[in-house]
């Protein structure tokens, strides 16, 4: 017999006293916004803080293998994939995973429909998305799969916490079902809408998919006793959904009542999936299982306390409501901690439309990779992905920034302090404190500008205001920062023209020197910098400064250390070798699509020979 609502949400809200308050105190956080004040060895060289942090597991949604990958997916990935080279660079423990959705009526019906096994159709789709991932440098830790022996006994145990803690119960589910969403929908959510053929169909209102009345006799979770304490949640931790404009959604949708949650469906319908223990009649849920992901790549049952302290999940706006209310309450009834924070970010457009199959304008990410690069199309995407708007993308903006940025700005700027015309010796040149003093006095003959001490200064902050950037999921806004200092060190290359220095003065040889020196500083910033997100060019720009492996993370930034008195590593090393342009410029866009396609053509011939 189901208890009161009243009496179980106080017996859960005292069993739970950490869920909702998730203290932080004496903790430097890098994901989640606020007002975090790194410890600063000196201006503009910052590090890890004192005090401990512990692990941070950084995961995106688990990818439903019923179509092949997208833009859309590969932003989630290249996101999470950001945070997590971000957080480690700045010398913190941190994990990453992501992975494939493999159970559901959807998939078991697209592997009928493909005449294959439900594993074997799986395997197909999974090895897709891994090979993206790969292709396009995310560094993953863990690659889950629902379909593993690790993931049924996490969500069978799961699903025996639920069940001895009293929040499940059999009963009867009556109402609408979305196949294509794998969600149960309530009468306010669906809609009439005419077929093809002109006949009436209820449609989900959000996905605008086709939905079916289902009547079956399952499992419910009982989601309604939740309401207040994922409101008390949110209400105590208003940073726990990001950006604010979700959480706002969020609590928006927690003012009307939740129903209880089918949380199983009859296995005379769905075979392709977990089955309920110790009744053989039932599958569990898609949702419940594919939710269970981040638990199982943290270790659960057995020793995930580690790694489930501080969790950041990364998701689409789309499937904001099952991590965000289905989710939580879950782990409220299981009596685990709430993840740290859920980042959210919108959806892509393309040419101002919605990806379809049937517009035929769906993105292949691979495909793009031909012409613009792993590291120039992630770039693209961070550049421009705005996480509280959905964002457009068409292939003219994406060579107009590249070009740009990439290939004029960083690259440029590189080619010219490194060219054997200015740089023939091929060194890491010298800084005279003489020529460019950190405190300029009247009758000095330096020739350092106003606009020269703004841009050190700009330059010396850029590192904080990155990191402060990432902890606000605003990766757009700390390339954007970047950006304006890699314009501004092309200003002082430019304004004091060491081409046009005579090589026979000494005066001019001690400023030719101190100008490339400062340039070449700024470029090993901006390179250190640009690493979660460009991390392959990164790489080659800090390969040919001669910066080493063990010289690129945050600890090692300490920007122009010869202006401030200190000794320069790097002062006097001879370059790295020369490997050509750091980024070629792109040509036109409807060349490039010409070329994009018949590249990914080219490939797909090759793969099918070997």
């Amino acid at each position: 017999m189901r208890g009161s609502v009243s009496a179980r949400a106080l017996r859960l809200a005292s069993q739970l006293p950490s869920v909702c308050s998730l203290p932080d105190s004496g903790r430097r956080r890098l994901l989640p916004p606020g007002r975090a004040a790194p410890r600063t060895d000196r201006a503009g060289s910052s590090g890890p803080a004192a005090g401990h942090c512990g692990p941070s597991l950084i995961t995106t949604p688990i990818f439903y293998v019923n179509a092949t990958p997208h833009i859309g997916h590969l932003y989630s990935a290249v996101l999470a994939d950001a945070l997590y080279r971000a957080r480690t660079l700045l010398g913190y423990e941190a994990k990453f995973a992501t992975g494939t959705d493999e159970h559901g009526l959807k998939i078991q019906q697209a592997a009928d429909a493909a005449a294959e096994e439900p594993l074997k159709f799986c395997s197909k789709v999974s090895l897709e998305f891994r090979t993206l991932f790969q292709q396009s440098l995310v560094s993953y830790t863990d690659y889950i799969r629902t379909t593993e022996e690790r993931h049924k006994n996490a969500v069978q145990h799961f699903w025996c916490v639920l069940r001895d803690k009293g929040y499940l119960y059999q009963g009867s589910y009556e109402g609408w079902y979305s196949v294509p969403d794998e969600t149960f929908l309530s009468e306010s959510q669906v809609m009439e809408r005419k077929d093809a053929y002109g006949n009436l169909i209820k449609v989900s209102i959000e996905s605008g998919h086709k939905v079916e009345w289902t009547k079956e006799e399952n499992y419910m979770f009982r989601l309604s006793e939740f309401r207040p304490m994922l409101l008390d949640w949110l209400k105590k931790n208003p940073h726990a959904i990001y950006p604010e404009k979700f959480q706002h959604i969020v609590v928006h949708w927690l003012q009307e009542e939740l129903p209880d949650l089918s949380v199983s469906r009859q296995r005379s319908r769905l075979k392709w999936g977990i089955p309920v223990p110790e009744d053989s009649t039932q599958t569990i849920y898609v949702w419940l299982d594919a939710l269970v992901n981040y638990l199982t790549v943290a270790g659960y049952p057995e020793d995930h306390n580690c790694w489930w302290s501080r969790v950041h999940h990364i998701v689409g706006k789309d499937i904001l409501k099952f991590h965000a209310i289905y989710w939580p309450a879950f782990l409220m009834a299981a009596g685990l901690q709430l993840p740290k924070q859920i980042c959210v970010h919108s959806h892509w457009t393309v040419n101002g439309q919605k990806m379809s199959k049937s517009l035929g304008n769906v993105i292949d990410p691979m495909e793009r990779f031909s012409v613009y690069t792993a590291d120039g199309f992630r770039y693209f995407l961070l550049r421009q992905g705005v996480p509280e708007t959905d964002c457009d993308y068409y292939d003219d903006k994406v060579r107009k920034v590249l070009n740009a940025e990439l290939a004029d700005a960083l690259g440029g700027l590189l080619n010219r302090c490194t060219g054997t015309r200015l740089n023939p010796d091929q060194i890491y040149s010298s800084f005279s404190n003489h020529c460019f003093p950190k405190s300029p006095y009247v009758g000095h003959s330096s020739r350092a500008t106003a606009e020269d001490y703004k841009m050190i200064q700009l330059v010396e902050q850029l590192p904080l205001d990155v990191e402060h950037r990432f902890e606000k999921f605003q990766i757009y806004k700390a390339l954007e920062a970047i950006n304006f200092c890699i314009r501004l060190t092309n200003g002082f290359f430019h304004r004091h023209a060491p081409w046009k220095l005579d090589r026979t003065n000494a005066e001019d040889c001690c400023w030719l020197d101190t100008v490339l020196h400062v340039t070449l500083e700024c470029l090993r910033v901006y390179g250190i910098l640009l690493q979660p997100v460009v991390p392959a060019l990164a790489n080659k720009l800090l390969s040919r400064l001669a910066i080493g492996p063990q010289e690129r993370d945050w600890r090692h930034l300490n920007f122009l250390a010869k202006y401030h008195n200190n000794i320069c590593l790097f002062e006097g090393r001879k370059l790295g070798p020369d490997t050509g342009l750091l980024f070629n410029r792109l040509e036109r866009t409807d060349k490039t699509q010409s070329k994009a396609q018949d590249n990914w053509k080219m490939m797909k011939i090759q793969h099918t020979l070997k």
